[in-house]
Formats: C-alpha cells, sequence, structure tokens
C-alpha cells in the first residue's frame, strides 16, 4: 500500500521522532511511504524561495494521488499539514489522524468532518496499535 505521510515541517518539527517511529513502523509492515522525508530532521524549515516551494508542491501532490490512504500526525498545527488533509478529501483518500489530546485540540473544520478518521491518544504506544487495525 502507497502512503502519503503528512506532519509538520515549517509549522514546528518538536514531533519530528514520532514521525520517524511512525514512518519506519508503517515501513516495517511492508507499506511504502512515499513521503518519509517528513521524519527527516535535516529539513528545512525556512521558505526556499518560490521556484523550489513550487517544485516541493509538485512532487507533494503527486505523492498524494499516487497514494492509497493519508495518515497524519497533527499535534503540531501546520498549515501545510491541513491543506493537504483537505485535498485528501477532494481525491477522496481514505484519510487518518492522530494528535496527542493533552496537548493540542483539533479544529472543529476536522473533528466535525465525518470524512476523516479520528485518533486522540495519549501514550506514544496506542499509535501503532490503531496503526495496525489500519494497515
Amino acid at each position: 500500500m502507497n502512503i502519503y505521510f503528512a506532519g509538520s515541517i515549517r509549522g514546528g518539527r518538536s514531533d519530528q521522532m514520532l514521525y520517524m517511529k511512525m514512518i519506519n513502523y508503517m515501513k516495517s509492515k511492508g507499506h511504502i511511504v512515499l513521503t518519509e522525508h517528513v521524519g527527516n530532521m535535516s529539513l528545512s524549515l525556512k521558505e526556499n524561495g518560490r521556484d523550489k516551494d513550487s517544485e516541493i508542491y509538485t512532487q507533494d501532490i503527486s505523492f498524494m494521488k499516487k497514494s492509497d490512504i493519508l495518515i497524519a500526525e497533527c499535534t503540531t498545527p501546520s498549515l501545510g499539514v491541513g491543506y493537504e488533509l483537505a485535498f485528501s478529501e477532494k481525491l477522496n483518500i481514505k484519510s487518518y489522524i492522530f494528535y496527542n489530546k493533552s496537548k493540542t485540540e483539533l479544529s472543529a473544520m476536522l473533528t466535525g468532518n465525518p470524512f476523516y478518521t479520528i485518533y486522540p491518544y495519549k501514550d506514544e504506544d496506542e499509535i501503532f496499535k490503531i496503526l495496525d487495525q489500519i494497515l
């Protein structure tokens, strides 16, 4: 299965280690994570200029169109992840949202939308049990 993983990059990298764990877990189950770079700590948090950012946009849209599902970790708010979630709905890609309920609240635009399957968690270990059910 091709998976589009969404997590905050420019919105903040405090959950980068969790992203890496989730990505590695999905890959260990034999799935292709098209956006495994999201777990890479060396990603730039700054704009790269219109040309480079245009390349990123084109690449990510291409990845999304090849995806069977989208998995988003939304504890760290991100405009880009919000855009990716809206685009996944437009493309009718089954989308799963994870967030640490002791650290954040999701927007009503997500929690009120029945398109998304949402998993609040308290402990990281809960994530992997849920991923097993999804995958």
